[in-house]
């Protein structure tokens, strides 16, 4: 079978997997530069990255390649956004809620609290509007958006005191990953900080935070929390299906040819199901090693939830009067969630219920 025929048959999963190029030798050499607002140390999400950096490169066959560079190497991790808008890199890796601050309808490209969970973020992303309306937002930024990643629902954090009720989130000093959870933290009492993902662990060793909130146990063991804070709370409430993003400079990607548009979408793709395959696989092992070394794992109770719940209700209409994009998106995505949380409820949710009682 020649070249041509073999990546006809097999796909792109199938040239990825034969690492065999597509035939694109009149194309002339393409280099790029991707800026993450990840730590190099996290393999998952900065990972993500390297994951589709080596993806393009192999179905180019050498001639389109991207150098990849953790947060803090060329710009500050939540200058990613500004930097793909100016061009100073062609693009970025980052998790579109770091940048409520500019417009808070740039959360809905990611998560929200008690948003969607990553099937159903993925769903929305591809076929509903969810795509179509983060681009139209992300135009005015020079920008376009591809799925880089999920971390599926995460972990609620590490807290250096017991979360009992309401009330113990007074004066709270935690970390947290956006603008939008902060707003609904402050108004259950805490003091939200916003500090890079590199900088959290030195942040909780030191107390200047009381708490912090990361991703998920393989992250969190990888940073080191569970030695500075002994209580890891769950479910994180603010991130049911965090997407992360590659956000792509408008007028570099419509430079480059069709074939290498579509090495990029397919790469994306790849990296995409990738990440979260990766953290369903390596989190059980993490959580079961943090528990075996006295990591106290608690719910966070119905009270906590509820009252979590109900600011959020109040932070999001608050948003429809302040933000037309937000407004329109935000009421796109609840009418999708809606249906969804109907289908899980059938089918999904009481399978997962019924195997967590049962002894394998």
């Amino acid at each position: 079978m020649d070249r041509r025929s073999l990546i006809k048959n097999a796909g792109i999963a199938g040239v990825l997997a034969a690492g065999i190029a597509p035939a694109v030798h009149a194309q002339a050499a393409v280099r790029w530069r991707l800026a993450s607002s990840f730590p190099k140390s996290l393999d998952t999400i900065y990972g993500g990255a390297e994951v589709f950096a080596k993806a393009v490169k192999a179905m180019s066959g050498g001639k389109f390649e991207i150098s990849v560079h953790a947060g803090g190497e060329l710009m500050p991790p939540f200058g990613v956004v500004d930097g793909v808008q100016a061009g100073t890199v062609e693009m970025a890796h980052t998790v579109p809620y770091y940048f409520y601050g500019k417009n808070p309808a740039f959360a809905l490209g990611s998560a929200v609290p008690f948003g969607l969970n990553a099937r159903q973020m993925n769903a929305w992303m591809m076929h509903g509007n969810g795509r179509k309306l983060m681009n139209e937002l992300y135009a005015a930024y020079n920008i376009v958006s591809f799925a880089g990643g999920n971390t599926g629902t995460q972990m609620g954090g590490w807290f250096r005191k017991e979360i009992k009720g309401v009330a113990d989130f007074k004066g709270l000093k935690m970390r947290l990953g956006g603008g939008l959870v902060g707003e609904v933290m402050q108004k259950l009492g805490a003091v939200p900080q916003s500090i890079p993902g590199g900088e959290v662990y030195q942040a909780l060793e030191k107390g200047t935070i009381d708490a912090a909130e990361w991703v998920g146990p393989y992250d969190d063991q990888k940073l080191g929390f569970n030695k500075v804070a002994p209580f890891y709370y769950y479910p994180g409430w603010w991130e049911g299906g965090p997407e992360v993003d590659f956000f792509i400079n408008q007028k570099a990607l419509a430079a480059l040819s069709p074939e290498n548009r579509a090495i990029v979408e397919a790469a994306a793709a790849v990296a995409s199901s990738d990440m979260l395959a990766k953290y369903d696989a390596l989190n059980p092992v993490a959580l079961k090693q943090l528990v075996a070394a006295k990591t106290k794992v608690l719910p966070f109770s119905q009270a906590v939830l509820e009252a979590s719940f109900k600011a959020s209700m109040e932070v999001f209409a608050a948003n429809d009067a302040k933000s037309p994009e937000w407004k329109k998106i935000y009421a796109d995505m609840r009418a999708f969630q809606r249906d969804q949380v109907l289908w899980f409820r059938f089918a999904e949710n009481r399978f997962d219920n019924f195997m967590a009682t049962q002894k394998l």
